[in-house]
């Protein structure tokens, strides 16, 4: 008998070494899970920030802060009715801010280091 489409995993290519550009095995769903991901270029970076366990730590990251920051901020002027389009832009802002900022973090600690030598600013190189 087959197995029902829902119970059967896929495999998904996932690299092997981080050495080894563009060489792939194969991997479940589960085991590509495990693997880290990394990146050198900003290509790679987009992928990193777009995987979904870390957008929705970011989000939720931003939702918060973003939340505890507009009431400090801006919600009393809502509450009075006063609030024109540039708070709600500050508010829009209020949201944004710690949404990038977090994701510069998953940056900064999935960042793959090279063997070359590189002239990187914030490294002070």
């Amino acid at each position: 008998m087959h197995e029902p489409a829902s119970n059967r995993q896929e495999s998904v290519p996932a690299p092997r070494h981080e050495g080894m550009a563009g060489s792939f095995s194969r991997v479940s769903p589960a085991a590509a899970a495990d693997v880290p991901l990394t990146w050198t270029s900003w290509r790679e970076a987009l992928r990193v920030v777009g995987h979904r366990p870390h957008l929705k730590r970011t989000t939720a990251i931003a939702v918060s802060v973003g939340c505890i920051l507009f009431g400090i901020n801006q919600l009393d002027v809502v509450l009075r009715g006063q609030a024109t389009a540039a708070v709600w832009a500050k508010g829009a802002l209020t949201f944004l801010v710690p949404f990038c900022v977090s994701n510069i973090g998953v940056l900064v600690g999935t960042r793959r280091k090279s063997g070359n030598v590189e002239t990187n600013v914030l490294e002070g190189s």
